[in-house]
């Protein structure tokens, strides 16, 4: 999803003259010739990293390291490498394993976009337009790296910020990896109850709307919550905090205490405005 769309936007905005893909399955490769999302097919990541001026590793976060690993020495001074993953933390640190003084070309990002659906077949030419990036360079990262970076998800229609990888976990832990764990284990304590299909077939578009990102596809999210643990679960007790005191409202019948916690809610969201679009991610 996310690589083939890049490739798409890419085109489209005519940055490219070929695109060389890989993945480990050969029905994802021929499907992304079918499509046009590739002009060649790599049978290596290694056959596709060699000679290409720009890299981008779009793989479950823990599979950067992996794939980090395999094209090293395909990476020259002036390749833009990037990946697109939801953790950065990790990605920086892999790549100074990994890639000794080739971190020079490493822009790790993050497009606050994306789906309930993945594989290539879903690639959307327009998925990036109008979302929001996060660069991560590091001190090792060259300008002319972050500049081309910079320029490239401007092309595409997106908002570039930058900011620390520390930084950027610590945020993304609260507004994006809190919330579909919170998905998972509200659609979980629902299913896992006896009458839990009758209660699912009343269910309206709140409930849609609250849940849509549990249906996220579970190993791409078992490698970012597991990748984020430890900012993450300093947000797990936030949020436990929070729920003990509107449980403790309700429980002692405290209607002006849980009035006040709800409407504290409701005027946080209410001014709470979006940056760019964003979706699944």
């Amino acid at each position: 999803l996310m690589g083939g769309s890049f490739a798409l936007a890419l085109k489209r905005a005519g940055l490219v003259k070929r695109v060389i893909g890989f993945s480990p399955s050969s029905a994802t490769r021929e499907r992304a010739l079918q499509l046009g999302v590739i002009d060649v097919a790599a049978s290596s990541a290694e056959q596709a990293a060699a000679g290409a001026d720009l890299v981008l590793i779009a793989v479950p976060v823990a599979a950067t390291e992996a794939t980090l690993k395999a094209i090293a020495s395909f990476i020259t001074p002036d390749t833009l490498l990037m990946d697109v993953g939801s953790t950065k933390s990790d990605v920086v640190a892999a790549g100074q394993r990994i890639l000794g003084a080739r971190m020079a070309c490493l822009v790790p990002a993050h497009p606050i976009t994306g789906k309930e659906v993945a594989g290539i077949e879903h690639a959307d030419v327009f998925l990036y337009r109008g979302c929001q990036v996060i660069l991560t360079p590091t001190e090792q990262t060259h300008g002319r790296q972050v500049t081309q970076a910079l320029a490239l998800w401007s092309a595409l229609g997106c908002q570039v910020r930058q900011m620390s990888a520390a930084a950027h976990d610590a945020a993304f832990s609260a507004v994006s990896h809190l919330p579909h764990l919170l998905a998972f284990a509200f659609i979980n304590a629902i299913a896992g109850q006896a009458e839990g299909a009758d209660f699912l077939s009343l269910a309206g578009p709140g409930f849609r709307d609250f849940s849509r990102i549990a249906a996220a596809e579970p190993k791409v999210w078992r490698d970012i919550l597991l990748s984020n643990q430890q900012e993450l679960l300093v947000q797990t007790r936030f949020f436990q905090s929070e729920l003990s005191k509107l449980e403790k409202a309700i429980s002692q019948g405290n209607s002006a205490e849980l009035e006040r916690l709800i409407r504290l809610s409701s005027q946080t969201r209410g001014s709470w405005t979006m940056a760019a679009k964003t979706s699944a991610d």
